[in-house]
């Protein structure tokens, strides 16, 4: 299995039409999930459906989160324990140290620190479920087969933007971000870069990225945004649910 990304979800937090932004990212027979919405195993089968791919959970232990928005983790409850009734194991969590510090004492403890084992309620910690991996900010880190460097991006709560070094190529993701130069010139390094677009000041208009020269265009895709945003004329492609990009020097349509 050469590197690769399959695009998983495509849509914002509001969306009537697609699912929200998460993608796979895979080389060699090892996956790790950008981000985790809520139905995630849902969202893998109508992935699967699409790309004619074998997609299960079963085979994706590791999960990068780049920030704690309910349509980018609400889905790491069901899948920690699916994980941990069904598979006996953790899932492996990868995100900054500030996505560390608030996902489970102010995301998911209220709901998975208390269960009940058939007499009596148990008590549940954040390792029970998971095995934390901090990623350090502008600093090259090994994530299974990939070195994944971290950039914080302008967003309401700590946001990780990505650069992920693979087999012959590197992809770049912006996650949620309002648009900066410098964040495009991060991800620029990039052979294919996945780059959000939607409404307000904490993310990024389309005309911003519609000015950027061809040779940054003709590598990038589009992710998060509303319905019924059509990208004709602006020189800049959407991604769709199911796609399949490989990461190379020259990515494919």
């Amino acid at each position: 299995m050469s590197f690769e990304v399959i695009v998983l979800g495509v849509g914002d937090t509001f969306s009537e039409v697609y699912f929200p932004t998460c993608l796979l990212v895979r080389q060699d027979g090892f996956q790790v999930a950008i981000d985790c919405p809520d139905g995630y195993r849902r969202v893998l089968a109508d992935a699967r459906a699409k790309s004619g791919l074998h997609l299960d959970l079963a085979d994706i232990d590791d999960v990068l989160l780049t920030h704690v928005h309910g349509d980018h983790m609400n889905g790491l409850e069901g899948v920690a324990f699916y994980k941990k009734f069904a598979q006996n194991t953790r899932l492996r969590l990868h995100a900054s140290q500030e996505v560390h510090q608030v996902v489970w004492p102010q995301r998911l403890q209220g709901s998975m620190h208390v269960l009940f084992d058939g007499t009596k309620p148990v008590e549940h910690g954040y390792e029970d479920y998971f095995e934390p991996r901090t990623l350090p900010w502008l600093q090259p880190s090994k994530l299974g087969p990939f070195e994944v460097t971290l950039r914080r991006t302008r967003h309401h709560v700590p946001t990780s933007a990505l650069l992920i070094r693979g087999d012959g190529g590197t992809l770049g993701y912006s996650a949620d971000a309002a648009f900066e130069p410098e964040l495009i010139d991060f991800l620029d390094a990039a052979d294919v870069i996945i780059h959000e677009t939607n409404l307000g000041p904490s993310h990024t208009d389309p005309t911003q990225l519609a000015a950027l020269p061809q040779r940054v265009r003709d590598k990038m895709w589009l992710v998060h945004y509303p319905d019924g945003f059509e990208a004709t004329g602006t020189g800049l492609r959407c991604a769709h649910e199911g796609q399949r990009i490989p990461i190379c020097g020259s990515p494919n349509s």
